[in-house]
């Protein structure tokens, strides 16, 4: 790539000048692109796309400082284009990648004929895997060619590649959960609803096999340490170009799946039953339906504004068996931003002076994972790793990496063995009201007093802890576990015939108990009815304090008691 440098007034070269085409440009993938690159002045972006009214109106609001201009393009007709607007680099964000017909690399090629640089958003597992054809091509031009230059799979790539340096990597699984309220784009709907039910290949006991895509689900939780996580989410297996470009990365690679977590889950087991319909009667693809699921999709919107990522791989490491995983978080608009990312950090590392090496390849080492992390600080997107091996006390499974940065009081409670004991002074404050009442009884919870002693047992227990508490001369019991299931990441806590199921959130100095699901005899509550009440443990003066409230919806405050517990030495 040539670009034309700036100089200024002193004489001096400025960062270089670059022209930037971008099909697809006033869609989706391509508007965040804009969205994420709007900083930089020297940039030169050309809008295009079918509409030209489109593209203007684009334009029209956009407020940043990198230069737009709209222009009217079919993808057929790029190669005119390219020796008219002299571009740098192409971005193609339009797609669907797996129906581009009988010419689905005619981009690719025009750009090497004319010696211009060319990135994509392709999710389409062929494509991306079959881009490898013109390297030598693209060699010989001097150009570089990247597919895929999206989450998947440049940043389940560099997941993978930070894991197998402590691991030898055997079973993949991964997915992304976009928030309900991201909005998807038409041609990304298209390319979803097109291949339900269709063969993807991916590989299964070290051997290519073909499935059908969205007829397999899985549930997993999206939990990064320390974070308040998804709720448990429905992942069905999609069309990506991890499948096919990621295990030659790994020779111990035995199995791989990659799936997709979209919200609501109704309008999710929708597509299920189509995929599985088409993949059992033969029946043509869905695609005419597309622009029915895209309103609907877009119109269904309600839950949590959030949205994130995991990847979890199973190996071994010192000859032991292993599973860890990685997870991301993504607040409010900042999820839909991610997979433009990976487009992003390239055309500033060009803009750099960073080119990536020519020749046509998946964009598989396009990026390594400290060059998200570097994004991700700009946003409001946590991410981490967790060990999911087991061993371990159940605080420090649950919030692993965190465990280590709570308070020294903390984690000592929390990171004992054996049976232990702690004594301090609790103050109680209980509800009123019959019902109150009864419940309160029930479980013993203690009655109202201020400064009175307080006690608490922890005994080890194979599969989980039980803690005994004694306040003002009241003593009730709970059991606490490792959750599993739907209940995955989560502390599940068992008074009786009640279970609830609490995130462990970090905050500072303080470890929130954060209610996300609960259960009478294992049966489902619903949601409206769940426990709730800010809840959470610190340091107070190098001594561990606590804070809990229970409320109950319709009934109010049930019970609240908070204090200071210091360790006791048990007799033995």
């Amino acid at each position: 790539m040539e670009v034309t440098y700036q100089t200024g007034a002193d004489g001096r070269h400025k960062r270089p000048r670059m022209r930037v085409m971008i099909l697809g440009g006033y869609g989706v993938f391509g508007g965040r692109l804009i969205e994420l690159l709007s900083d930089l002045q020297e940039l030169e972006l050309v809008v295009c796309g079918r509409s030209l009214e489109r593209a203007r109106e684009f334009c029209a609001l956009y407020r940043g400082a990198a230069r737009l201009e709209p222009l009217a393009l079919d993808r057929l007709n790029i190669s005119e284009a390219l020796r008219t607007k002299a571009a740098d680099l192409v971005v193609d964000a339009s797609g669907p990648f797996q129906d581009y017909g009988s010419e689905p690399y005619h981009v690719i090629e025009a750009c090497i004929a004319a010696g211009v640089d060319y990135l994509d958003f392709a999710d389409g597992a062929d494509f991306v895997f079959g881009v490898s054809r013109f390297d030598e091509r693209a060699r010989a031009a001097g150009v570089v060619v990247l597919s895929g230059v999206s989450s998947f799979p440049v940043l389940t790539a560099a997941v993978l590649r930070r894991m197998a340096s402590t691991m030898e990597i055997q079973e993949v699984e991964g997915g992304i959960a976009p928030s309900p309220y991201a909005g998807i784009g038409l041609n990304v709907m298209r390319a979803v609803v097109g291949y339900a039910g269709a063969p993807v290949a991916l590989m299964r006991d070290g051997k290519m096999f073909s499935a059908k895509a969205l007829t397999e689900s899985r549930r997993f939780t999206v939990a990064v340490p320390g974070h308040l996580p998804l709720r448990n989410l429905r992942f069905s297996l999609v069309d990506v170009p991890d499948l096919q470009v990621l295990p030659p990365e790994h020779p111990s690679m035995t199995d791989i799946w990659m799936g997709a977590g979209p919200a609501p889950e109704t309008l999710h087991r929708v597509l299920n039953l189509l995929a599985k319909a088409r993949a059992r009667f033969g029946l043509p693809a869905f695609t005419p339906f597309s622009p029915l699921f895209y309103a609907v999709l877009n119109r269904m919107r309600f839950g949590e504004h959030r949205g994130g990522m995991f990847v979890s791989a199973r190996g071994h490491s010192d000859g032991r068996g292993v599973v860890r995983s990685w997870h991301l978080l993504a607040e409010g608009d900042d999820g839909p931003l991610i997979p433009s990312m990976a487009i992003e950090a390239l055309i500033r590392k060009m803009m750099h002076g960073e080119p990536p090496a020519v020749g046509a390849r998946p964009a598989v080492h396009a990026l390594e994972l400290e060059d998200y992390e570097a994004l991700f600080e700009r946003h409001t997107i946590s991410s981490g790793f967790r060990d999911d091996s087991g061993g371990g006390t159940t605080y420090r499974v649950l919030l692993g990496s965190a465990f280590d940065a709570l308070p020294h009081a903390l984690w000592e409670l929390h990171d004992g063995a054996g049976t232990r004991r702690w004594t301090g002074f609790a103050t109680v404050q209980r509800g009123a009201g019959l019902m109150v009442g009864i419940l309160c009884a029930a479980f013993g919870f203690p009655n109202n007093g201020r400064e009175v002693p307080a006690a608490v047992t922890f005994t080890n227990e194979a599969d989980g802890e039980v803690w005994t508490r004694t306040i003002g001369g009241r003593r009730f019991k709970s059991f606490q576990s490792v959750g599993k299931g739907r209940s995955q990441h989560l502390l599940v806590e068992r008074f009786g015939v009640v279970r609830v199921s609490i995130a462990l959130v970090r905050d500072g100095s303080r470890l929130f108990f954060v209610p996300r699901r609960w259960s009478i005899l294992k049966i489902p509550m619903p949601k409206c009815l769940l426990p709730t009440g800010e809840s959470f443990e610190t340091d107070i003066g190098g001594k561990f304090a606590f804070d809990i409230t229970i409320r109950v919806p319709l009934l109010g405050l049930i019970v609240a008691y908070s204090g200071i517990l210091k360790s006791e030495e048990i007799a033995v």
